[in-house]
């Protein structure tokens, strides 16, 4: 499935409109700007919260939280030490780590479980610089995915 993940410049936090392949609205991140450490709520558009991204706030670098039906179903984590690149690791509970790796800063990396490709980000396709695109294979939980590509920008692009 194809998502397009737009930044909302005008708002207080990190709110994201995210749409689908035809254009349609189909979720919704609402970032809270007065908290401590970061915190958003992913939702449909309902406004029914499917996930929440909490930020570890004493830890040795960032750590997030992603807690869906008050349990936690994930933790996002930039690994340290990595030579010539950044990597992030997303221990996944229910089917085994993602990692993601590439170049954060301009939204061009890809999520990997056990080496295989399993969803790209790229802005290539997207001249505004707050836009860029999501696709994920099927079978994988689209919305762990793409809350993960939440908490990689809100650690790469803390303005």
């Amino acid at each position: 499935m194809r998502y397009q993940m737009r930044q909302k410049i005008f708002s207080f936090g990190d709110d994201f409109t995210i749409k689908d392949s035809d254009g349609n609205d189909v979720y919704f991140v609402d970032g809270k700007a007065f908290s401590i450490g970061d915190k958003a709520s992913f939702q449909d558009m309902q406004r029914r919260e499917l996930l929440k991204i909490e930020q570890k706030v004493l830890s040795f670098g960032k750590t997030y939280h992603l807690i869906r039906d008050g349990q936690t179903v994930g933790h996002v984590k930039k690994k340290h030490f990595t030579f010539f690149r950044d990597v992030f690791d997303v221990e996944d509970t229910a089917a085994g780590d993602l990692d993601a790796s590439g170049n954060f800063i301009h939204h061009e990396y890809t999520f990997t479980r056990d080496g295989k490709p399993v969803a790209s980000v790229s802005k290539k396709f997207f001249s505004l610089s707050d836009t860029y695109g999501v696709e994920i294979i099927d079978g994988e939980d689209d919305v762990l995915i793409l809350a993960c590509t939440v908490v990689i920008d809100m650690c790469c692009h803390d303005d």
